[in-house]
This record gives structure tokens, C-alpha cells and sequence, in this order.
């Protein structure tokens, strides 16, 4: 209930705060690209529930049928204009407030997936997963901030992100809900701020010594 608390509490006073920045960008999107403000997608959440999670238009409206389908990569044509600077400072997410606010989602959690993208999480981690609610940002959030560069050197992004990224990440987000609680929503909250001025931090790792180390495949890729 605490943390439910400080999930509305946060979300409310940030739409207020942050309004004068997202009407203007609001306005930018309508008059640019395809014109659409938003974009809604279902994602998996708690207990295993769909909901539909809000973002600002960054992609093409089609992009989910058109190539590497729902796994973004570097300099993704499918990209909006506007797209590419949204997403690279995160301000692409803020509508997730709102989720927040509802209740679909909370300020930290596991990053919420559309049913291809859970699926290919292993089944323990799928089946942690959902025991909370999704987050604005999270462990496998911070640690996977440059999901798409990660991929960009790969042969098959499709093969790499399913059977390199997924058993990882799965493994992270199993770690934040056996420590979910006040400290981890806090400093979880604290390092993703932290990582906007110093992308290239490693504090989490200094602060988090048992967090799950990265397979031979992802080392020195992570900021550890």
C-alpha cells in the first residue's frame, strides 16, 4: 500500500510539473511525422493482465508488421523524425504517468512487454514477473538503457534479443521482485535520474554487488 501511495503521488505531481513539456511536444507530433500524439500498445502486466500502455508516437504507425517487427534496433528506419531525440532522452515514456496514475503500472517495476517480447523471457522469470506491477523504469531498465545499440552489431537482432537479452534481463527483473520494496523503489528512482546526466555510470553496479552478472555475450557491454 506504501508503495501504491508514492506511485500516485509521484505520477500526479509529475503530469502536473512536466505539462508545460508535454503539451509543446504534444503539438510538435500533431504537426509532424503522421500527425498521431500517441501511441497505445497492449503489455503485460500484473498477474499476467493486458493493459494498454501509453507512449508518445515515435515509430511509424505500421512499424509492429514492418521489419524487425516489435525489437527496435540503432537508427531504426521505422523511426519518426522527431522519434529519435524522444526516445535517446526517454521523454517518449512520460505518458506512462498516466498508467501509473490508473494503476496499470508503477514508477519502478519490470519494464511491461507485449506478449511477443514476454514470451521470450524463460518461464521462471515470466512467471516473477507478473507477481508485480510493471514500472517506469526498473533494474532491467537501467541495465538494458542502450537496449538497441546492444543489438545494432548483431547479424539477427531477433536471434540475439530472444536468446542473449531475454534469459539476462528475465534473470534482473527476477532479482527486483525477490527486493522489491522501499529501498530498491528509491534508489532505483535515483540511479535513473542519475544515468540521464551520467549515461555512462556504473554506480548501480558499485551499489548493488549481488545484482545477477552478465553472460560472456554481454560483459563489458552493460556500464559494469
Amino acid at each position: 500500500m506504501v508503495l501504491r501511495a508514492l506511485d500516485i503521488f509521484f505520477s500526479g505531481l509529475g503530469m502536473l510539473v512536466l505539462s508545460p513539456l508535454l503539451v509543446p511536444i504534444a503539438i510538435l507530433l500533431r504537426f509532424t511525422g503522421e500527425g498521431e500524439i500517441f501511441f497505445s500498445q497492449p503489455r503485460v502486466g500484473k498477474d499476467g493482465e493486458m493493459f494498454d500502455l501509453l507512449k508518445f508516437a515515435t515509430m511509424l504507425k505500421d512499424s509492429p508488421n514492418i521489419g524487425t517487427g516489435t525489437v527496435t534496433v540503432q537508427g531504426d528506419p521505422r523511426i519518426l523524425p522527431l522519434g529519435h531525440f524522444l526516445r535517446k532522452t526517454k521523454l517518449n515514456e512520460l505518458p506512462q504517468l498516466l498508467n501509473i496514475f490508473l494503476g496499470h503500472m508503477s514508477v519502478i517495476g519490470p519494464r511491461p512487454q507485449d506478449r511477443r517480447c514476454f514470451d521470450a523471457f524463460p518461464a521462471n522469470s515470466q512467471k516473477e514477473i507478473v507477481r508485480v506491477r510493471p514500472g517506469l523504469s526498473g533494474i532491467g531498465s537501467i541495465v538494458f538503457r542502450d537496449e538497441e545499440n546492444l543489438m545494432d552489431d548483431s547479424a539477427d537482432p531477433d536471434e540475439y534479443y530472444d536468446h542473449v537479452i531475454m534469459p539476462y534481463k528475465g534473470g534482473l527483473e527476477e532479482w527486483y521482485v525477490r527486493n522489491n520494496g522501499l529501498f530498491t523503489y528509491f534508489l532505483c528512482i535515483f540511479i535513473t535520474v542519475w544515468i540521464l546526466y551520467r549515461p555512462k555510470s556504473s554506480l548501480l553496479w558499485k551499489i548493488l554487488k549481488d545484482l545477477p552478472r552478465p553472460p560472456a555475450q554481454l560483459s563489458g557491454k552493460l556500464g559494469q
